[in-house]
């Protein structure tokens, strides 16, 4: 079963007259990238909150934020009067103004008002690390059902493939014909004489050289291996993009042997699947 590397997970927890959000968001990413908005009485955790997301969430591009809301009138913002009656002080040099009037310029300038923060204890430490471990539940679950969509979809695109390379079956015989005709129409025309075993040794040599029997068998090979390893325990992204590697060598190898209109067409609609199939892949944990 495989799972989208994008994903959001949230948390919501009320403790002591407090609002506690915390929010996952997810997004793809060959690595593991984290980053974490904390208040900043919390950020003392914050490498501790990033050791956990880090243990269920292997890849992703992955933003923490935890967002505490104040539900007490005692956490209430207070004056800082000693701020304001400097930056007065300092505004009067600037413009004559009446006290009135730099008041409200003062009050809009930094630290002028402070909230009383609480210590940081042991009990929120708890309750945000479990806050943590519901987001990442979530956000998994999340990625689980995205991880759903996306199998439907390279099903759908892996059997558009296997489609195509039927064609490709009916087709070849049609053009190993066409290569024959070519070939000994091309010797006609020069009218000269010519020893037949060696016509022969030299037809099978050419015919050996846009034979794409091989080709054949291990695109199917290919396409099937990744049909199993999507619906393994053990899928992930990287496997099945080496495996969609594998299937685009064989693509490109009968498109180069092709020497057939009917079979080019057919091989730049597999690369069309291939390609989407691969555009999905970047999305795959």
């Amino acid at each position: 079963m495989i799972q989208s590397m994008t994903g959001y997970g949230k948390a919501e927890i009320q403790f002591e007259n407090k609002n506690y959000i915390l929010e996952l968001r997810s997004l793809n990413s060959k690595g593991l990238e984290l980053n974490a908005r904390l208040p900043i009485h919390v950020r003392e955790i914050e490498v501790q909150l990033k050791k956990s997301v880090g243990e269920f969430l292997k890849r992703g591009k992955i933003d923490l934020s935890l967002n505490i809301e104040n539900m007490s009138e005692s956490n209430a913002k207070t004056i800082n009067v000693p701020a304001i009656n400097q930056y007065i002080d300092q505004l009067k040099g600037i413009e004559e103004l009446d006290r009135s009037e730099l008041l409200k310029i003062a009050i809009k300038l930094p630290d002028t008002l402070k909230t009383e923060i609480k210590d940081f204890d042991e009990a929120e430490v708890e309750l945000i690390e479990t806050l943590l471990k519901k987001a990442i539940d979530a956000l998994i679950e999340f990625r689980s059902e995205e991880g759903k969509t996306l199998e439907i979809e390279f099903k759908k695109r892996l059997d558009n493939l296997e489609g195509l390379s039927r064609e490709v079956e009916t087709i070849d015989p049609e053009r190993s014909s066409k290569i024959k005709e070519k070939l000994k129409s091309a010797l006609d025309t020069l009218k000269a004489e010519i020893d037949q075993n060696r016509f022969e040794q030299e037809l099978i040599y050419y015919l050996e050289k846009y034979d794409i029997t091989e080709e054949k068998v291990r695109l199917k090979n290919h396409i099937d291996y990744f049909k199993k390893t999507l619906s393994s325990d053990t899928s992930n992204g990287k496997k099945l993009g080496f495996i969609a590697q594998e299937i685009g060598r064989e693509i490109n190898t009968i498109g180069s042997k092709a020497n057939h209109a009917g079979l080019q067409k057919l091989v730049i609609q597999m690369k069309d699947e291939l390609e989407k199939i691969k555009e999905q892949l970047l999305n795959v944990l």
